[in-house]
């Protein structure tokens, strides 16, 4: 066939539909082959657990280097992060998931909370904001009850205890989960803003609420949020804005993220007197002095004033350098 032959309109109009033809074969199975393996490769399109509204799927870019840690962090998930990511819709009711979900407080007679979520159809954990003081509790209810831990939260860098986070993945090799905005070193995962994780069948999900400090966040799970230092119960407030990366401005306005919760979501906070009733966010926006302001200025003269009556923080020489560090310091003073 001679160049004249090829290039006659009858030959490349059949070239062309033998191409089409072929593309469209091509075509047809890789999109029968997507829908086969749809349930095991997909990103599902989520919602915010606190809001319903969508979020765009998890995008996989180079290994980075965090700016506030020492070490190398992959934006590309740990597998089990998303694997499991079932979309909201496809969860009968917050009620179904409160059935298969137990949730405690751990910590008697003390201050510092420490909340416990349980699947029980896995028997799947996490334990949020974990004090190192009790590490040896956590370990006996985990290992009575069968428990296999999967995450260490922690809400912020603390200034009034050692967390156990970090002692929790050393033995028991569970992730221990921070603020992509975190200083401390040892958090083996980082989530962002409204990033969402499972455990099991339960949906965690992380609510950037800096101002205490400039990693705090929420954590919730149906009918519940974690908000470490940032928000308190009734006339307690909010926590203090005076301590290392705390900003009084960015607490004031980050308040803002309450309003992505429903108001029957019951208030667990890092702190408040022993025996203190968890209440819903509505009460507390009632009843939490904080809540009820109408300016900065007025939040500011509050913050000033609560910091004047607390005073300075005992454990504070101690807690950070270990919390920022992931590591034990060769005395720990309170514990003598």
């Amino acid at each position: 066939m001679n160049r004249a032959e090829f290039s006659s309109p009858t030959l490349m109009a059949m070239f062309s539909t033998s191409a089409r033809i072929r593309c469209s074969v091509v075509a047809a199975l890789a999109s029968f082959a997507r829908r086969r393996s749809s349930a095991r490769m997909s990103w599902p399109a989520t919602d915010c657990l606190a809001t319903n509204q969508p979020m765009a799927p998890p995008t996989t870019r180079p290994a980075t280097r965090s700016p506030y840690s020492m070490m190398a962090v992959m934006e590309e998930q740990p597998r089990r992060r998303y694997m499991m990511n079932t979309p909201t819709s496809m969860f009968k009711s917050n009620r179904l998931l409160r059935k298969i979900m137990r949730f405690e407080q751990l910590n008697e007679g003390v201050w510092a909370m420490t909340y416990l979520i349980v699947d029980e159809t896995t028997n799947e954990a996490a334990l949020v904001d974990p004090v190192y003081d009790f590490l040896q509790h956590y370990l006996d209810v985990l290992n009575r009850e069968n428990l296999t831990l999967v995450y260490a939260i922690a809400t912020h860098t603390h200034a009034d205890h050692i967390t156990a986070c970090f002692s929790l993945r050393e033995q028991l090799d569970c992730e221990y989960v921070m603020s992509t905005e975190t200083a401390s070193l040892g958090v083996s995962m980082h989530v962002d803003d409204e990033e969402k994780i499972m455990l099991g069948s339960i949906p965690i999900q992380f609510h950037a609420a800096p101002g205490h400090t400039n990693d705090s966040m929420i954590v919730h799970v149906p009918g519940y949020m974690m908000t470490g230092d940032f928000l308190f119960n009734g006339a307690g407030g909010v926590g203090r804005d005076d301590l290392p990366s705390g900003r009084v401005n960015v607490h004031w306005d980050a308040l803002e993220v309450l309003n992505r919760f429903e108001g029957s979501t019951v208030v667990c906070s890092g702190h408040d007197p022993p025996g203190t009733e968890m209440m819903s966010l509505d009460w507390n926006r009632s009843h939490n002095p904080v809540l009820s302001m109408t300016s900065f200025e007025e939040f500011k003269s509050w913050q000033d004033e609560t910091a004047a009556k607390l005073g300075g923080v005992s454990k504070i020489k101690t807690a950070i350098p270990a919390n920022l560090f992931g590591e034990l310091p060769d005395r720990i003073p309170w514990l003598d």
